[in-house]
């Protein structure tokens, strides 16, 4: 029998032979190129397009960008980030609801940075980090590669609301087990179902945080906030953060947040952790390791996306001109998602509780059967565990009108 592998070694991982959305992306990229543009929807990609399916890049951004010098961009960042872009990125991630406590922010290279070193940080090898079971599949790659796997509880009870009886019984079973606990919630705009947290949602997760950390082990609640500047008001979906202030010690709240939604900066590859502690010996201490983590990992992350916000930040005017510009894109994306869901309602096709952001996700019972029936009409979807995964933010408000119709069809 032929060995799995020739050199590499599998170390308990399992490792498929092609990514699964780029896989389907890159056949609906094969189909526009064989029928055109028009005859074809894509909606596996998580980044921006516009009507014309092209990536949607700020001008207002970009204009920075151009206008930078070899230095700004060439030179090495500090392992922990430049201090002008860690003071920026508060004011970026918190708005005008900065919660109390002590903050520290370290420099990731994107969200998938902040992931990767919390987990590496606040939990120990065989662990199961807990999320909700609709969730970005990156999460478990990102985990079994440092010897972690994820574990997860029902993000919506039977009314359709967020389960907060289901999370609580996973948290207590997961702190009986283990001597640590990383949570990770992905919201506003939860990546693949577009739900946000309301701020009863997070009364109870507090609750049950509060509740659960009196065993007097350590957990972490990591909040992905990867799509909150495209969630709706950005004032208004910042609101439940100063009620992390609430948690307990031994609960450290770090929040993910990335440039690469909310500035375009995708292939810039910039993001920050950032903690908001109970004490300043746990925000130093958090800073040490996670820094450490980064040395030991990506050494330091890109300079050009941290120049760029910075000076962003030190314009008050060209911060009002990104944030006018972003609205706009973020109501094309608002108005894509409501046209799909009305559409969804009309065809009688049920979707998850949808609030906003980049995808809309539509339970089924066998999702690659689906996604393959929908392939052979040039519809390229992305099949989860629980359903399928439609990226509202790439496909045109039209087709979005449409699609509800034809992926009924295709279940049926």
């Amino acid at each position: 029998m032929k060995q799995e592998y020739i050199l590499a070694q599998k170390n308990g991982r399992t490792i498929p032979l092609e990514d699964r959305i780029f896989g389907i992306s890159n056949r609906a990229k094969a189909a526009i190129a064989k029928y055109g543009r028009d005859k074809v929807v894509n909606g596996t990609i998580g980044a921006l397009m516009d009507d014309e399916g092209k990536l949607v890049v700020l001008e207002s951004v970009d204009e920075v960008f151009h206008s930078l010098t070899a230095a700004d961009y060439a030179e090495y960042a500090p392992i922990g980030g430049l201090a002008g872009f860690r003071g920026a990125v508060l004011k970026a991630a918190f708005g005008n609801h900065e919660p109390e406590g002590f903050k520290e922010a370290v420099a990731t290279p994107g969200g998938t940075g902040s992931l990767r070193n919390t987990i590496s940080n606040y939990s120990s090898p065989g662990d199961r980090v807990l999320t909700s079971d609709w969730h970005w599949a990156p999460y478990n790659t990102i985990a079994g590669e440092i010897g972690r796997s994820i574990d997860t509880f029902r993000l919506f009870d039977d009314n359709r609301k967020f389960n907060a009886d289901s999370f609580a019984e996973k948290v207590k079973e997961l702190l009986q087990k283990q001597d640590s606990l990383v949570i990770i919630l992905n919201t506003p705009a939860h990546n693949p179902t577009g739900y946000s947290l309301t701020l009863a949602d997070w009364d109870q997760v507090i609750s049950v945080l509060t509740e659960e950390a009196k065993c007097g082990k350590p957990a972490v609640l990591l909040i992905d906030a990867a799509y909150i500047d495209f969630a709706g008001d950005e004032d208004e979906y910042r609101e439940f953060f100063p009620k992390l202030s609430a948690l307990p010690e031994n609960v450290l709240p770090i929040v993910a947040y990335s440039l690469s939604k909310t500035y375009t900066l995708y292939g810039a590859r910039c993001g920050a952790m950032i903690c908001v502690a109970k004490t300043q010996e746990i925000a130093d201490e958090f800073k040490r390791v996670c820094e450490y983590s980064s040395r030991g990992s990506w050494s330091n992350s890109a300079k050009v996306g941290q120049t760029i916000l910075t000076k962003i930040y030190e314009d008050p005017q060209l911060l009002r001109k990104v944030d006018e510009e972003r609205a706009g894109y973020r109501e094309m994306l608002l108005a894509r998602g409501r046209a799909f869901s009305r559409a969804a309602d009309e065809a009688g096709l049920e979707i998850v509780p949808f609030d906003a952001g980049f995808f809309v996700s539509v339970p089924c019972d066998d999702p690659d059967a689906v996604s393959r029936k929908l392939e052979e009409e040039n519809i390229f979807l992305v099949p989860l565990k629980l359903g399928l995964r439609v990226s509202v933010a790439s496909v045109p408000e039209a087709q979005c009108e449409k699609l509800p119709a034809v992926i009924k069809k295709a279940m049926e």
